[in-house]
């Protein structure tokens, strides 16, 4: 399916419009990683699943369409000056989720506790901690 080039316009008009303050990125990117890892619960065993999990389920292609919205916080990550090393852990954690969660039932079950965009949530709020202080959230 291709995309037209109004489309494209649209899309990246959007993009440039997005605040990108360090605050506004933590919160974008903290939003994202809820929704795609923790924005439900396994009902039964109380473990929190999102949208990676789901998607998951549908063979090669949820996890083609998880890969893409998490390759979304390394081009946030990107966009605050993070190291080439950790945009390629970042890669890396995702390329390792869609490999072996593309596997049927072992992937889904892999899906559950490799938590990629957890990890790189982890990445990115190293970095604003460290360069970017003012904008640091003490967890509790």
């Amino acid at each position: 399916m291709a995309v037209s080039p109004s489309t494209k316009d649209m899309i990246k008009q959007g993009l440039e419009a997005l605040p990108r303050d360090p605050k506004a990125v933590r919160q974008r990117v903290e939003a994202l990683e809820a929704v795609l890892e923790r924005s439900m619960v396994l009902p039964g065993v109380k473990m929190p699943i999102g949208l990676d999990t789901i998607l998951g389920l549908v063979p090669i292609v949820g996890d083609v369409i998880t890969a893409v919205m998490g390759l979304y916080m390394v081009w946030e990550a990107r966009n605050l000056g993070l190291s080439r090393f950790q945009m390629a852990r970042m890669i890396g954690n995702i390329g390792i989720d869609t490999l072996i969660g593309s596997v049927p039932v072992a992937g889904d079950l892999f899906d559950l506790f490799w938590r990629s965009n957890t990890k790189n949530l982890r990445i990115i709020k190293r970095h604003l901690d460290k360069h970017h202080p003012g904008d640091m959230v003490i967890e509790g």
